[in-house]
């Protein structure tokens, strides 16, 4: 099973289409700046965007609206 899970994610953002556009710019964001919110040892993925992805399950990123 894929962790964290879509269902739990679409909780956090209510969007698809925003869940990809959120990780991905923080993924981008992790390659070029290797600024991490949480400690290595405590994500679960090895790459980036299954990191971004846990940093929204958690609650570290949030969405502003306009």
């Amino acid at each position: 099973m894929i962790f964290p899970s879509i269902d739990a994610l679409l909780q956090k953002i209510e969007s698809k289409y925003l869940l990809v556009n959120v990780a991905s710019k923080r993924a981008k964001e992790m390659d070029e700046t290797s600024y991490y919110q949480m400690k290595e040892n405590e994500y679960k993925s090895s790459k980036n965007i299954g990191r971004a992805l846990e940093e929204i399950n958690k609650g570290l990123i949030k969405i502003k609206e306009k």
